[in-house]
């Protein structure tokens, strides 16, 4: 089963609101929320009081990705904010500290997830795998929304589907960057089994019609 996270980044801030409760009709799976510390990534964006806000307003499970430096001095308050699915990325932090707030989040109830950049190689997920409930591949440069697809991340997709059917068959592979119909079906044909869709999906005419085109890409 196809699921699908539309990023707020591309919703509209001034009537987030209305945005977010539109989701679950239009048919949603999960709220993908971007934090950016303007240090990990060149942009800033939201911070723990806001996702404590769209918990508040959403059933919904938060998808929370944490584009920030040394995401251990936050991931306590990220998880009691109400996330849901919180990510953090491989390249932010050392090995020992990633793996300790890893445990940490699960120790919260909430599901951990890793991230790694385009640039990162397939096998940096591979320390972390057993301790992930997903694993995100950025198929662009993390930080701004309405990029393009980067089609030539597939090899890294494919690949980290292999290790997970083969180490963790109970962890999600999603893909954040340029998705939309046409590349999502080809994420999909490559392993994925979440979406994110930020512009596609909130500037779309029809956002029901394209969430069951994205997830269902066999029609």
């Amino acid at each position: 089963m196809i699921k699908l996270s539309p990023s707020i980044l591309s919703a509209d801030f001034v009537n987030l609101e209305r945005d977010i409760r539109a989701l679950s009709p239009a048919g949603a799976d999960y709220v993908h929320v971007d934090v950016m510390d303007g240090l990990f990534v060149p942009n800033i964006t939201i911070g723990i009081p806001v996702v404590a806000a769209i918990r508040r307003i959403t059933e919904l499970p938060l998808d929370v990705h944490l584009m920030i430096d040394r995401p251990i001095r936050y991931v306590e308050d990220f998880c009691k904010a109400g996330s849901d699915i919180l990510t953090i990325h491989v390249e932010a932090d050392t090995e020992e500290n990633t793996l300790t707030a890893l445990k940490r989040i699960r120790e919260l109830g909430v599901k951990a997830a890793i991230s790694v950049k385009p640039r990162t190689p397939a096998e940096a997920v591979l320390p972390f795998l057993p301790y992930c409930d997903l694993i995100l591949v950025m198929t662009v440069e993390p930080g701004f929304g309405g990029q393009a697809f980067m089609e030539d991340m597939m090899p890294k997709l494919k690949q980290i589907r292999q290790w997970i059917d083969l180490h963790n068959p109970q962890c999600e592979l999603e893909v954040d960057g340029g998705v939309n119909v046409e590349t999502g079906k080809i994420c999909c044909q490559n392993g994925a089994n979440v979406l994110v869709a930020g512009s596609a999906f909130f500037k779309s005419a029809d956002p029901a019609a394209f969430a069951v085109k994205v997830k269902h890409p066999e029609l």
